[in-house]
């Protein structure tokens, strides 16, 4: 081809009518190729248009279990339907690219956010596809074909399977048409039928007795059925969606990091950040109890403990085998459980999306109860068990600790605004009693008069600034929660982790160093605390927003395009590491957490995102009074107050 180019600057016509190739071997090399021509008058001009489209309809992962790809469910699961892809590119790109600037003129224009923040904030969503990402149908692991079945399989419509289920007793999980047994077996071209003799335990399948909202119980003999999770009904589905971690930590949907890069998907893609949550919610309530050896102490344990949510959806079988990270156990994480809670609350708070509540209801309640057993002393508060048990996974922590107890604080006053809307006020009442009971303690333990101290411990890190201490008050502020402490000490702990972690390194060009010493130097006690996490300071430049302070948001966050995105930086274009030191050494490639700028825009304009966030006003002296309040707050930080009763189950919303 490149000969017959340079020949003769074109292809033969005949091409066109040529038909099909024949069918490639295997080890044959592929190429292809195509060329317009078009006459160009003196001084005149034309555009020539190409698309380029290709067709790999299944995804298949190493352990075996195949899925069609989100497209099939338009396009169909024929090769051939590449054809229409690039059809529909052709035709359609002028619109797309009109939509696109209809998406992203109100910011570009907007002559108040500074011009680096602008094209950094749509820059950083490289990674929703350049992060390993796999979309599917949402459907069942697809049966494999034989050859012949392959050849025949002539029409790009999605092939319609009957579903019908055999036998089944006293099986505790869910079963309706859209859920198929791990284990089917074709009986015809059109039905896939259960059958006894296939059914098989299955290691992180259901093993609780909550079943999502609508779907009817099939009983078995055998506890664990199947380890497929289909969404409930169709009008939720719009498939399942992973990313990794990082394409250097290649585990899929890490839920601890997730929490920061979140705002992405709910900002843009709020039903795929919907679908997430009630992936996690599923997994929360299922155990696989196999043997695990964690690498950090060489003890062994179990792979997933129900109650407690997975640190990511797996890697070589996502979904049925969770828990690809063995360096802790994460079932003793601090983090994990409140992460989720907030994250469901404040997506709940943003969609409206009742059905979504009652959904994953039964997985907020047991994850809560499951963080009982980490207060150790009946104060209210969690305590850290003196190793590395949150996402800062080799930055020990001892007791009470700024970051955990933050986020528990915030989960407890979520968890009980979660429980008021759905109508579980003994819920609601048991968890903002706790908060109450809690937050004196964590504020008498850690706040030392301008910012609160790492851990309570007696370690050497113990009184150090950490830029992340305010995570739980970030997700409270942007849900529309009351905050969690006083005005002060949010502005405090906000303005030190400015003046230290921010501007004691190289004058506030780099971002946020994870730990600083009091006497202003940084705290070298681990590899992480002494890194600048690139997700982390667009967090803290978030929570800075929210609290007004938005001369030192901007600042904070411009360190990470200086160091990362600019001319004079390290050259981490497009592929945002999750850290670097100060010398500019990064670790981790394409990361998933510097996503967490479009926290910054969520603080910024959280009712243009989605909708504006509603939550309940709890810090009344009687806070297990039935006469709560409704709150909404928008990113200008007015109040309304709107009267609730107890019989209220809907979330309030303000569409204006």
């Amino acid at each position: 081809m490149w000969g017959t180019m340079l020949q003769e600057g074109q292809f033969d016509r005949d091409n066109f009518s040529a038909g099909p190739s024949m069918p490639s071997s295997p080890g044959d090399m592929l190429c292809a190729a195509v060329a317009a021509s078009t006459w160009v008058e003196p001084h005149g001009k034309c555009t020539v248009t190409l698309a380029l489209a290709w067709s790999s309809p299944k995804v298949k992962f190493q352990k075996g279990c195949t899925y069609y790809r989100r497209y099939t469910s338009f396009y169909g699961i024929s090769e051939r339907s590449a054809v229409d892809i690039v059809h529909d590119a052709l035709t359609k790109y002028k619109w797309w690219e009109e939509e696109i600037d209809k998406w992203q003129n109100p910011i570009l224009k907007n002559e108040n956010l500074p011009e680096w923040y602008k094209f950094t904030l749509f820059n950083e969503l490289y990674f929703l596809v350049a992060g390993g990402t796999v979309w599917t149908d949402g459907g069942p692991p697809a049966v494999e074909e034989t050859e012949t079945d392959a050849d025949q399989k002539k029409s790009t419509k999605p092939a319609k399977k009957k579903v019908t289920i055999v036998s089944a007793k006293n099986s505790k999980m869910g079963m309706t048409k859209e859920r198929i047994a791990s284990v089917v077996r074709a009986k015809n071209d059109n039905d896939v039928y259960l059958d006894d003799n296939d059914e098989k335990e299955a290691p992180g399948s259901f093993s609780g007795d909550e079943l999502p909202d609508g779907e009817k119980e099939v009983t078995s003999e055998t506890p664990q059925l199947t380890s497929i999770s289909c969404p409930e009904v169709d009008r939720e589905n719009v498939g399942r969606f992973l990313y990794l971690e990082g394409v250097e930590y290649v585990m899929w949907c890490t839920y601890d990091v997730h929490f920061y890069a979140s705002f992405a998907l709910l900002s843009l893609f709020p039903r795929i950040e919907l679908s997430i949550q009630r992936d996690i919610a599923r997994a929360v309530l299922s155990e696989d109890t196999r043997k695990v050896k964690f690498l950090a102490d060489g003890n062994f344990g179990v792979r997933k403990v129900k109650g407690a949510v997975p640190h990511d959806l797996g890697m070589h079988d996502p979904w049925h085998e969770m828990n690809a990270y063995n360096i802790h156990d994460t079932s003793r994480w601090k983090d994990l459980n409140p992460k989720f809670i907030l994250q469901v609350y404040r997506d709940f708070a943003a969609t409206g999306d009742t059905s979504f509540g009652r959904d994953v209801w039964p997985a907020v309640s047991a994850a809560m109860e499951y963080m009982e057993q980490f207060d150790r002393n009946g104060d209210g508060l969690i305590e850290n068990d003196g190793f590395p048990d949150q996402t800062y996974d080799t930055w020990t922590v001892n007791g009470v600790s700024a970051y955990c107890g933050c986020l528990w604080l915030a989960s407890l006053q979520a968890a009980a605004a979660i429980a008021h809307h759905l109508g579980h006020h003994a819920f609601a009442d048991k968890w903002m009693l706790q908060f109450s009971k809690a937050k004196p303690v964590f504020e008498a333990k850690l706040w030392n008069g301008s910012y609160f101290n790492y851990d309570s411990g007696a370690s050497r890190s113990s009184r150090s600034i950490q830029a992340d201490q305010l995570a739980g008050q970030w997700y409270t502020a942007s849900s529309g929660l009351p905050s969690l402490f006083d005005d002060d000490k949010i502005s405090s702990a906000l303005q030190t982790i400015y003046d230290f972690n921010v501007m004691k390194v190289r004058g506030g060009r780099m971002g946020a160093v994870n730990g600083m010493t009091p006497n202003g130097k940084v705290d070298d006690s681990c590899m992480q605390s002494r890194e600048i996490w690139t997700g982390v300071t667009y967090g803290v430049a978030a929570t800075m927003l929210l609290s007004g302070m938005d001369d030192q948001a901007f600042a904070t966050a411009e360190g990470i395009f200086r160091a990362g995105w600019s001319e004079e930086g390290f050259g981490y274009w497009f592929q945002t590491p999750e850290a670097w030191t100060i010398d500019g050494h990064y670790r981790s490639l394409i990361y998933m957490r510097p996503l967490a700028i479009w926290g910054m825009q969520w603080a910024l304009s959280p009712e243009k995102t989605v909708l504006k966030a509603s939550g309940l006003n709890m810090m009344s002296e009687n806070t297990n009074s039935a006469s709560w309040k409704l709150r909404i707050k928008n990113h200008t930080r007015k109040i309304a107050t709107i009267k609730s009763s107890r019989l209220c189950r809907n979330l309030c919303l303000c569409a204006g």
